[in-house]
């Protein structure tokens, strides 16, 4: 079994090369649409003593012979102890032997994979001439939403907003590495902008209907559990939704407390991000739409893309191989 640490899949992927995975990503989708792929939905184990939770997604896919496994933790509190909010572990298993192939490091993936399904659905839901990015939150998953995001469309000015505005000048120190400039904007500024996108923590409404101006498309990516929502219902109610995976996102994404609270029910629930990409429903159909992607993460874009760093790996001879039986 091939063991691959952070810092190995970083230098077989490094964020300057985000545009692989993001048409990596767009493929997982078309073939869950498709129903090519088997995934049940993640499962959740809460540490509540410890505010925390860890997560468990399989997932198979036939085309490439594999079974991906991640476990993946989210403790908000880790900051405080120099760890990381998300860790995450990929086991990659052989279908035809079920041998495990490969195990490495998922916390960088899950970053790479996560921003890359916000570009995917920016690219088939938000306006053809949409120009302007607006971001709240500016920890470690708005530095790939807007890596992912800027190479897909065609940014002329992206937006920032966070609590503390210091995580604002170390975002804007790493995506200048990458020639993207940011800067940072009020809430209902940030808000206004064509594409919006939510990478918060929060259990409360942040962002107000009043805000959101015909024609937006918002990615909800920080709802990914029971309990956590960023936008207040009101705005639901006026779009078009549009979820990864309906099992998931009724139970922890952005729509699972309006749901829980009967705000909306699942008629109001246009269909699935896969179901676009694979040209089964069609994505935007009038500039003056508002629409709503709820991200919950999905494991076959933690499979699709560990494939891809596992088969590279290889190549390159990089990584240490064990005897695991």
């Amino acid at each position: 079994m091939l063991i691959l640490d952070q810092d190995e899949v970083k230098k077989i992927l490094p964020l300057s090369e985000i545009n692989k995975v993001v048409a990596r990503i767009e493929l997982a989708f078309s073939k869950y649409g498709k129903g090519e792929v088997d995934m049940p939905p993640k499962t959740y184990l809460y540490f509540k003593k410890d505010n925390g939770d860890l997560r468990v997604m399989p997932s198979f896919s036939e085309d490439l012979k594999m079974a991906g496994t991640k476990i993946v933790n989210v403790h908000p509190d880790n900051p405080k102890n120099n760890l990381p909010t998300v860790g995450a572990v990929i086991v990659l298993n052989d279908a035809k032997t079920g041998a495990p192939l490969a195990l490495m490091d998922g916390t960088y993936i899950t970053g790479l994979r996560t921003g890359a399904a916000g570009a995917v659905a920016s690219k088939y839901l938000a306006k053809k001439d949409a120009k302007t990015l607006g971001v709240v939150g500016a920890g470690k998953q708005a530095l790939f939403q807007i890596a992912a995001t800027a190479g897909v469309l065609k940014l002329q000015d992206i937006l920032v907003y966070d609590v503390n505005e210091k995580n604002i000048e170390i975002l804007s120190v790493e995506l200048g590495k990458l020639g993207i400039k940011i800067r940072s904007a009020g809430l209902q500024e940030v808000a206004k902008q064509d594409i919006l996108t939510t990478t918060t923590p929060s259990r409360e409404p942040i962002v107000k209907n009043e805000w959101i101006v015909p024609g937006t498309h918002i990615n909800a990516v920080g709802a990914d559990a029971e309990g956590k929502e960023e936008l207040e219902p009101t705005i639901l109610k006026r779009a078009k939704i549009v979820v990864d995976d309906w099992a998931q996102a009724s139970h922890s994404g952005e729509i699972n407390v309006p749901i829980a609270k009967g705000i909306i029910t699942k008629n109001d629930i246009y269909g699935s991000l896969g179901e676009i990409v694979a040209g089964i429903k069609t994505g935007r159909e009038s500039n003056s739409e508002v629409t709503v992607f709820d991200s919950t993460g999905l494991a076959l874009q933690d499979l699709f893309t560990a494939e891809m760093v596992y088969k590279e790996a290889l190549k390159r001879g990089v990584g240490k191989d064990i005897k695991i039986f």
